[in-house]
């Protein structure tokens, strides 16, 4: 710039300002003129180590002699979560943003913006010296910052702000001096040779902050009008320009008188430089800013898939190919722009919705629960529970229907609904269904019956029926849920390999630790289900016999796209076979039983028009009562369950469910679980298919010699260990 040049400059700027009032001012006038004209020949021709050698101020030089060149980072953008049928599901963001390209911008956007910020943005470079000196001689007479800056120095100061990850990098970009201005105008000046007017403009447009919580054109335009960038009507965008100067003071929400006065500014000026006829404005003034706003709620609390989003989230926070820490992954969910491609099935999820808040009260001392899995592929359908998310009365931040590291619930035991890998564990042993026992009310059974993987025995066992006595085959045994009964098959079958049947299923298993002197998961009472699993581990399981013998690890997510379109992952269904096509046909064949007439669950209205097979377990204590019940095409664990407020687990009995006391005897997997559970999958059957199970043969059924009682089990551990829970069968 030559030095007349910028003489010229400074004569127009003088002429522009309010003439001072007195000698003193006019001198005072020209003085900080001449300054300030050094300081930008400063700017422009000297080091900055020069400069900063002249002023002895310390501070200033770290921030002159920080990188002259921006990095080149993308802005930070919105990550949408999608249903299985491209519905949304939940944002996640740290600013709300969406880049567009500037021909996806209505050129009337972009005339308001610049005629409003920076009217000859397209005539000079990086500086506007006219704006640059009103700005800076307020700056150091007033000690504030002010406007005045043209749009490349506005992104400047923008990307430094968005990028700055340090305190010092924070400071360096927000603090008020001269030399912070000095070092955003060299930055400018590099810009500007790197990118074209366009480009600026484009970068400026998508990075410049509209207020409430709208970052960039795209998430204003959206935000405050329910249109894209490109139908931005003049009115609109006039009040969209309005907004960078003072997103808070203008937010059209918060004060529409403010922000109408603004926008007519806007149009005035637009007006006055020709960018639209003097009679359009005027027109446009006189009518109202009409918002119609759409919200982008952040995370999952406001989700209709609320648990289903916050697994999804907690689950991809361990995804590697997000990154290699935690703290990678989650700044790639929520600046990274993703698009996340989950297995929610929207409609699954309003009919689990529906069902877990009819049977239980948000501020029951209990919670219901349901978990929804694919057989054959694993894809998580939904989740759902009484308590919606948050910290009021009534609601809870833990998910109750996933594993520990995905939701903060330690689980709960399932009661008899464990009493399938037995069977599964027996039948591949080549033990067949017609094996029979007598199965009294009561049995010791003594040291030594059962043995864990490393040959180690357990103590004493005492077990009960809550289902009568006599002789049970395989059959009966099952449907019926006969303590006794299955006390001797998991003997035959082994404690070991019904433990390890278990955890092929996807169960949790705790290993012995010979050191301690705890036997870890391998206790005689296995069978009867005294582990602490979560609804999601048990629809997984049952999914298994419902493919027909393949056990596929729950999976939420689908794909993972990055903020072009690229794929990052897509996920394909992680199965292995466990157990053979005739031992899950089997299993399935003997637990359809409990869906006719006669069953545990249809005697309580469970049964579908279509096929359907299910098992129940109630906890000896009553602490949890279960209804696993699956079809061909899916499979779903429902779980109602007694809670403290901490939520760990409490009695069920004694308590209400929507204001209805909940005696002992109601206290069942098939009396409570089980209309729970048909509440959803009575909607749910609607959009499946009849599909049959596999053809498997069992014997002609026995029937008990004695009437089934009330009585229940306690499961022991072995020896004089302390029980650890287990079933109540009904």
């Amino acid at each position: 710039m030559a030095w007349q040049d910028m003489g010229e400059s400074i004569k127009k700027v003088a002429e522009s300002e309010p003439k001072p009032t007195s000698v003193w001012g006019a001198i005072g006038s020209i003085a900080w003129l001449s300054v300030l004209a050094g300081v930008i020949i400063a700017v422009i021709f000297v080091p900055g180590t020069a400069f900063v050698a002249s002023t002895g101020n310390k501070a200033s030089k770290d921030i002159v002699d920080l990188p002259l060149a921006l990095q080149d980072l993308p802005n930070p953008q919105t990550t949408r979560v999608l249903a299985s049928n491209g519905r949304r599901v939940a944002y996640f963001y740290q600013e709300n943003r969406q880049d567009v390209p500037l021909k996806k911008i209505a050129p009337v956007m972009q005339e308001a913006i610049i005629s409003i910020e920076d009217y000859r943005f397209y005539e000079h470079g990086a500086l506007d010296l006219k704006g640059t000196l009103r700005a800076l001689m307020n700056n150091a007479s007033a000690g504030e910052t002010q406007g005045g800056s043209s749009i490349t120095q506005q992104l400047v100061k923008l990307t430094l702000v968005q990028q700055a990850t340090t305190k010092e990098q924070r400071a360096a970009a927000t603090e008020v001096s001269t030399a912070r201005k000095i070092r955003e105008l060299k930055l400018a000046i590099n810009y500007e040779k790197e990118y074209s007017k366009d480009e600026i403009l484009e970068h400026y447009l998508n990075i410049a902050y509209f207020g409430d919580g709208a970052y960039g054109v795209n998430a204003a335009a959206y935000h405050y009008f329910s249109v894209s960038p490109d139908k931005l009507s003049t009115s609109q965008a006039a009040t969209l320009a309005g907004l960078v100067q003072n997103p808070e003071q203008f937010n059209p929400r918060v004060y529409p008188e403010r922000a109408l006065q603004r926008r007519n500014t806007v149009l005035g000026v637009m007006a006055r430089l020709g960018k639209i006829p003097a009679a359009e404005a005027e027109k446009l003034s006189a009518t109202t800013i009409g918002l119609k706003i759409t919200s982008f709620p952040n995370g999952c609390v406001d989700s209709v898939a609320s648990f289903s989003c916050d697994y999804i989230r907690r689950y991809l926070l361990q995804e590697p190919a997000l990154g290699a820490t935690v703290k990678e992954r989650q700044t790639m969910l929520e600046r990274g722009g993703l698009t996340i491609k989950s297995n929610i099935d929207l409609s699954m999820q309003e009919a689990v919705n529906k069902a877990v808040t009819k049977y239980v009260g948000a501020t029951d001392k209990a919670i219901g629960s349901l978990a929804l899995v694919e057989p054959g592929t694993g894809k998580v359908r939904a989740l759902g529970q009484s308590r919606s998310m948050g910290k009021k009365k009534g609601e809870t931040y833990i998910n109750f229907s996933v594993p520990r590291k995905y939701g903060d619930s330690a689980g709960f035991q399932a009661g008899s609904t464990f009493k399938m890998f037995t069977t599964a564990a027996a039948l591949e042993d080549g033990i067949p269904p017609s094996k029979s026992y007598n199965a009294p009310q009561t049995m010791t059974i003594p040291t030594g019956t059962y043995f864990d993987c490393d040959g180690r025995g357990t103590g004493s066992w005492e077990v009960k029926n809550s289902t009568g006595a006599g002789g049970f085959n395989m059959v009966t045994g099952l449907r019926k849920s006969v303590n006794t009964y299955f006390a001797q098959l998991e003997r035959d079958a082994g404690l070991c390999k019904t433990v390890k049947m278990a955890k092929k299923m996807g169960i949790p298993i705790d290993e012995p630790d010979p050191k301690k002197g705890e036997p870890g998961s391998y206790v005689p009472s296995f069978t009867l289900g005294p582990i602490d699993v979560s609804p999601l581990d048990m629809a997984a399981a049952y999914a298994t016999p419902a493919a027909g013998g393949e056990y596929c690890e729950p999976a939420p997510v689908a794909e993972i796209l990055d903020r072009n379109g690229k794929t990052v992952k897509k996920y394909k269904p992680d199965c292995k076979r466990v157990m053979s096509k005739k031992t899950a046909a089997t299993i399935n064949a003997i637990l359809v039983g409990l869906q006719q007439p006669g069953g545990f669950g249809h005697s309580n209205g469970t049964g579908l028009s279509i096929p359907s097979a299910a098992k129940t377990g109630t906890t000896n204590d009553s602490k949890a009562v279960w209804y696993v019940g699956y079809t061909p095409e899916i499979s779903a664990a429902s779980m109602i369950a007694g809670i403290t407020k901490s939520g760990r687990p409490a009695g069920l009995v004694n308590t209400s469910l929507r204001g209805v006391p909940v005696s002992f005897n109601q206290a069942g997997g098939s009396s409570l679980a089980g209309p729970q559970w048909k509440a959803a999958m009575g909607e749910i059957e609607k959009s499946l298919t009849p599909a049959k199970f596999d053809s498997a043969s069992l014997p002609t059924a026995q029937k008990a010699d004695a009437k089934p009682t009330r009585g229940g089990d306690r499961p022991r551990r072995g020896g004089d260990r302390p029980d650890r829970g287990g079933d109540r069968d009904d």
